[in-house]
């Protein structure tokens, strides 16, 4: 017998919180055919800036009439997805509006905003997670995760649940989407019903996750209209027509009252609410000569209340470029100074939380559209419905099409053309987009994470970072630039006071509480920022045993924070090995540095029980450094191959092994 009434006793149980180059843009002058909309679950009125399109049909559901309340009723379906960087985000709306063409009753929602203890009343349910660092969850679904794998749970708690799980993550990370098949694992283990076998998209397939998640998810509906057969006398919506927007914009008239608003009080800081962090330096530690712009840069949290320790991260919310703000408004002929509320569509539908209410085009395009990301195939399916224009609406539909995701990838993957340089491409549909449409066609703009680079015990009231800043070319003309360090970069506090929107989260690595467990820190270029903060700390509390490997191109050009590593190697508080990988004829790295020094590194790891820590560029780094420990183990320890192995993975799996990469 189904008994899931466990989900709902423990203490805790409704805790949540709330939290590619081709095809230059074809343009033509003939006008194509009419756009349809679609009615919501409720009929919504037209919003005025949609009157330049054509009305609703009235037979979009193919009986002339919406379905009852009733008919309705049995055929929901939730969507619950956890995203780190907003790739899962997108796929979550796109099997919504999926649901919504098949007349589901259909909520679209971040895990850690939904009360998991409802979980037991849900029929079916499409879980999409993203897999970050080595192995994490997502941030917006740590609570769901905490709350899914509680011991105390009954075997039955989620025996009427249908569910289906869409993992997305990299193939060149170890733990390869280990969150959707851990998930996976976990609703079978609580009584779920999996309908589908759990789909593994991958970002390093040529054509991205989406190679997976087309074919799923066409069986995916398959499965669920076998399950949930439409309604009597309905038929999906076709592609033709276009679905409703989540919000609407009611502008303010210049001459309309003020609207109070709510008085802002001092909460801890976090994304909702961000310390606006006076920025004291802004400093260049590369030569002028070098060929990469990395920044000490150092923020006064005075107030805030933060602390931190060696190993957390500082989230900071960039914002557009000022000329990139101007562009964008002036193709879609919107005016930066006025003034709108959002009202939902939908009356389940919050609004967005990081946008005030009233709120200016100014602010919406400069500290939320990231206008600057490389669109996803979802936006060029939404501007094909948009676009006016019959060239346009082609090159359009054949972008969003499963066929045409080769050439998509060419036109704006590959070269990292942005959204902004998309929407000048498409000239004639740009200048026909619904303001209604904004928040559902262009992501918000998503916070970076740094590692801390100071220690609180050295730096109170500080926080610093070490920042590359970002900037490369393609095949187009103009350089791409990372959003956030280059407004970073850009920022001078010397000209008057500059404030930053930021808050501190908790890392992924943790350095030893003991004073006498030595620790091995190998942190080539700005892997080196979380070693910084971790030997400040270490000295200021009176720990000896720190040993650091560094790697840079030139001693001259890139040797990061040089004064203060030999002022410590000179007071007999730190053990420096430098890999200076262009200053000779072969290149040397910190991989090499590991296996000459590997009679004190066994030592320090098979004697002293030191910790081991890793941080830098994923790619080779990583892999490289790895293999180098364990020809230690073998050379010095006289250990086979598989022992060694077997020695790496204890260290790993007790966490006196850490690493945090990047790509």
């Amino acid at each position: 017998m189904c008994d899931p009434s466990g989900f709902l006793a423990r203490p805790g149980g409704s805790e949540h919180r709330p939290t590619a180059e081709r095809g230059e843009g074809e343009r033509g002058a003939r006008q194509g055919a009419p756009v349809v909309f679609a009615a919501a679950n409720s009929p919504v009125p037209l919003p005025t800036c949609l009157s330049r399109l054509p009305a609703c049909s009235d037979d979009v559901y193919g009986s002339g009439a919406m379905p009852g309340l009733t008919q309705m009723a049995a055929r929901k379906i939730l969507v619950l997805f956890g995203s780190q960087t907003g790739t899962a985000e997108d796929t979550a709306e796109r099997i919504g509006r999926e649901a919504k063409r098949r007349h589901f009753q259909c909520k679209v929602e971040a895990l850690d905003n939904y009360s998991v203890a409802n979980l037991i009343h849900e029929s079916l349910v499409v879980f999409v997670c993203a897999t970050t660092g080595q192995g994490d969850p997502p941030d917006n679904m740590k609570n769901f995760w905490r709350f899914l794998f509680r011991k105390s749970l009954p075997a039955t708690s989620l025996c009427q649940m249908d569910y289906a799980v869409l993992g997305l993550g990299d193939s060149s990370y170890p733990k390869f989407n280990f969150i959707a098949k851990k998930l996976h694992k976990r609703l079978l283990q609580l009584g779920g019903n999996p309908i589908m076998p759990v789909a593994l998209g991958d970002d390093q397939h040529d054509l991205g996750p989406d190679a997976v998640i087309d074919p799923w998810l066409l069986d995916l509906w398959k499965k669920i209209l076998a399950l949930y057969p439409l309604p009597s006398g309905l038929n999906i919506i076709g592609p033709d027509i276009i679905l409703p927007p989540k919000f609407t914009f009611h502008y303010l008239k210049e001459d309309s009252d003020p609207i109070q608003q709510e008085e802002v009080t001092r909460e801890a800081s976090s994304e909702l609410h961000p310390f606006p962090a006076r920025m004291v330096s802004n400093q260049r530690v590369t030569a002028e000569s070098h060929f990469q712009d990395v920044r000490l840069i150092e923020f006064d949290v005075t107030g805030s209340g933060m602390e931190y320790a060696p190993g957390d991260v500082v989230m900071i919310q960039p914002r557009n470029a000022p000329e990139d703000v101007q562009l964008f408004c002036d193709l879609l002929r919107l005016d930066p100074d006025k003034l709108f509320v959002l009202r939902p569509t939908e009356s389940n539908t919050p609004l967005p939380a990081l946008l005030p209410q009233p709120c200016s085009v100014h602010h919406l395009v400069s500290h939320y559209l990231d206008i600057s990301c490389i669109p996803r195939r979802s936006f060029f399916e939404l501007l094909s419905y948009i676009s006016p224009n019959e060239l346009e609406r082609d090159k359009l539909r054949e972008f969003s099409s499963a066929q045409g995701q080769e050439d998509l990838y060419a036109y704006c993957n590959r070269p990292r053309r942005t959204t902004l340089e998309v929407l000048y491409d498409f000239p004639h549909t740009t200048c026909a987009i619904p303001c209604d449409y904004l928040l559902d066609l262009i992501p918000r703009i998503r916070p970076r994470a740094f590692s801390i680079a100071s220690s609180l015990l050295a730096f109170p009231n500080r926080i610093q970072i070490l920042l590359a800043v970002v900037q490369y070319k393609t095949r187009l003309s103009k350089p791409r630039r990372g959003l956030c360090s280059s407004w970073l970069a850009s920022l001078d506090p010397q000209n008057g006071a500059v404030k930053v929107p930021l808050w501190v989260k908790q890392g992924s690595m943790k350095f030893p509480a003991y004073p006498d467990s030595p620790t091995i820190m190998i942190g080539p270029g700005t892997g080196v920022a979380p070693f910084r903060a971790a030997i400040q700390e270490r000295v200021a509390q009176g720990k000896k045993g720190n040993y650091l490997f560094f790697g840079c191109r030139q001693r001259s050009k890139d040797f990061f924070c040089q004064a203060e590593w030999e002022e410590l190697v000179k007071r007999g508080l730190l053990m420096l090995f430098t890999a200076f990988s262009r200053d000779q004829e072969q290149k040397v790295y910190v991989q090499h540095r590991i296996r000459e020094n590997k009679k004190l590194v066994w030592d320090l790891v098979s004697r002293e029980n030191a910790y081991i820590y890793l941080a830098g560029n994923a790619k080779q780094m990583p892999e490289a450094v790895a293999e180098a420990l364990k020809f230690v183990f073998q050379s010095e320890g006289g250990l086979s191959a598989s022992e060694a192995e077997e020695y790496f993975a204890t260290l790993d799996r007790t966490r006196r092994f850490q690493a945090e990469t990047w790509a």
